[in-house]
């Protein structure tokens, strides 16, 4: 499997773009700050989606490849996984925050790549229309997110998730392994709902990341639908 991180690139951009308020960075804004620790499990983690993602797309069919990103926070995975990869120019991609900061951050990064095609949306990720326009999608990510919503909504997301996907699409979560661990579940309920696993990796028992194939027909896009509410 390739690993890489490409975190070097949001170095120049973390001062004054780390979702100030009253002067302190957000919540939001202060999580992140673990990607940069080579000994932290979210360093890992990115390392490990920005290589699904790549995956991702060299399976991709030829022509546009559309990918969109729930909760995307400031886009380290996806800017990573893009910058260099051979079909960056095919993608037309959708990351979807709210927190200020995150989104500034986010857009500078996705600049200083020349990704301009990919463009950053302030909505509530947890609503379906944030992702009118921009869905079906070939790829879609719901990383970070499952970590911060109950259990019964992560159900609810991956069983709606086919609203959100072309046939084959791949999607591609993250959850962590605290106990009780829900990742078992969380992998059940992507086989249920129609998507067959890719691959799983299990990040020093820190984290589960999740890459299924949509191999079941997809459902008709309905707005107005609530996939999950963070908690």
């Amino acid at each position: 499997m390739r690993v890489r991180v490409c975190s070097a690139i949001f170095f120049d951009i973390q001062e004054g773009c780390s979702g100030m308020a009253n002067g302190e960075p957000s919540h939001w804004a202060r999580w992140h700050a673990d990607y940069d620790d080579p000994n932290s499990g979210l360093y890992r983690r990115l390392a490990v989606v920005v290589s699904r993602i790549g995956q991702a797309l060299d399976a991709a069919p030829p022509g546009p490849i559309r990918l969109v990103s729930a909760c995307a926070g400031q886009g380290r995975d996806v800017v990573a996984a893009l910058r260099d990869h051979p079909r960056r120019d095919d993608v037309r991609g959708r990351l979807v925050e709210l927190d200020p900061g995150n989104i500034r951050a986010c857009r500078s990064a996705l600049a200083s790549a020349e990704l301009h095609q990919v463009e950053v949306a302030q909505e509530d990720a947890g609503w379906t229309e944030a992702y009118i326009g921009a869905v079906p999608a070939h790829v879609v990510l719901l990383c970070g997110v499952f970590g911060n919503i109950s259990d019964d909504d992560i159900e609810n997301t991956i069983r709606r998730a086919r609203q959100l996907c072309v046939p084959g699409a791949t999607v591609i979560w993250t959850r962590h392994r605290r106990e009780p661990d829900l990742v078992p579940a969380v992998r059940d309920w992507f086989r249920e709902s129609g998507f067959e696993e890719i691959a799983f990796d299990s990040v020093v028992d820190a984290f589960g990341v999740g890459m299924n194939r949509m191999v079941s027909s997809p459902e008709p896009f309905v707005p107005g639908v609530r996939l999950f509410e963070f908690i």
